[in-house]
């Protein structure tokens, strides 16, 4: 389901050419009725000195939300729950921090969100501590939470906001979506231009490469990957490869034989730890089967950081860094830059290799501050 857009009303005047005489002596006293009513509002004692309306604390406005449900989201949104680590990384990343009230037990990047107040789990989150917070809105995500938690706190008229990106760029657009909903329209903006920009130097530097067959791996057993329609499938894409995996699960389960059967060039893992690919690579050639496979033997196995796993803003970044492992061709003149610097820099050396994840241009990035079922399975 593509992600909603807010709507937005217009109001388009009519022709003067068009109108008779009578019709523009109407329009004149509507006008002039208009002029006295702005001059009553604009001096009206229920605005505040700086000549801004005053909003009520309980006013709300309808949004459609990603799934395509109507919400009453309050006009300020002053306190906020998250349901899922993705979500809770987009607030922090929008600079929303200090209005994060309640996280779940999974919520741990940035470090920071760590000392957020627990509401439990992804999947079965503890409504009276959701209650207890007293949230002006609650973000929730269909890729892990359930309907039925969504339900529950319809009932307790608390609104939720779900998003659902099924691509990178429907990454982007919940990005956008979640800043709106919470007054930092701003900060949503400039993080998505920024990511954007980092998306078109990648499609530059692959353009003319040709793609690699991969298998992404979730999980090992039981074989678990992606489906075409999920927000990883299109990272993969992005990264400059295909999936061996044609499905309509979005996350289908396999067998070792099928996939030996595939031969995929490349078999993708994801993990906080940039140094285990050679182990890995070791672990998976002492294995019946996965031995049989020419990437196993041939070492392509391509370690990316879990961060590939969250549809928020670090998703660009471990895209960025699979695109170095699968064509590393593309950033040869990277590699070479890098070198020229440390010679000329005359740096000791260490003994020591820098990881590949901490090589993205994104390490210099700050991100602005300011003041059983599961969703998918509808």
């Amino acid at each position: 389901m593509k992600p909603h857009s807010f709507s937005r009303g217009f109001f388009v005047a009519p022709s003067v050419a068009a109108m008779n005489s009578k019709a523009k002596r109407e329009q004149k006293k509507i006008l002039a009725a208009g002029v006295i009513a702005l001059a009553a509002t604009l001096f009206s004692p229920a605005r505040s000195r700086a000549g801004v309306a005053q909003v009520s604390p309980n006013a709300t406005h309808a949004v459609l939300d990603e799934t395509g449900r109507s919400v009453a989201v309050p006009v300020t949104v002053r306190r906020i729950v998250s349901l899922a680590p993705n979500l809770t990384e987009t607030l922090y990343a929008l600079g929303a921090q200090d209005r994060l009230v309640g996280v779940t037990d999974y919520c741990d990047y940035p470090p920071e969100a760590r000392t957020k107040p627990r509401v439990g789990g992804v999947r079965n989150p503890s409504l009276e501590a959701i209650l207890a917070q007293k949230p002006d809105l609650v973000f929730a995500t269909t890729a892990i939470n359930r309907l039925e938690t969504v339900q529950a706190l319809e009932r307790l008229r608390i609104p939720v906001y779900a998003t659902d990106p099924r691509s990178v760029a429907g990454v982007l657009v919940s990005i956008r979506h979640i800043a709106e909903l919470i007054g930092a329209g701003a900060q949503g903006e400039a993080l998505t231009a920024h990511l954007e920009t980092h998306l078109a130097e990648l499609r530059q530097r692959l353009a003319g490469s040709v793609p690699k067959r991969a298998l992404f791996v979730v999980w090992e057993d039981p074989l678990i990957s992606i489906g075409p329609r999920t927000f990883l499938a299109d990272a993969l894409r992005l990264a400059g490869a295909e999936s061996v995996v044609q499905a309509t699960q979005d996350w289908p389960q396999l067998s070792l034989e099928e996939v030996v059967r595939q031969q995929p060039e490349y078999l993708v893992f994801a993990s906080s730890d940039a140094s285990s690919g050679a182990k890995q690579s070791e672990e998976l050639r002492a294995r019946p089967v996965w031995r049989d496979l020419a990437a196993v033997r041939q070492h392509h196995v391509a370690i990316v950081s879990d961060a590939i796993d969250s549809p928020a803003p670090r998703l660009i970044a471990a895209v960025e860094q699979l695109a170095r492992e699968l064509h590393p061709e593309a950033f040869a003149t990277d590699s070479e830059s890098r070198k020229e610097k440390m010679e000329n820099r005359q740096e000791p050396d260490t003994g020591h290799a820098r990881s590949s994840f901490s090589q993205s241009p994104f390490s210099n990035f700050h991100f602005p501050s300011s003041p059983e079922p599961c969703l998918c399975s509808r």
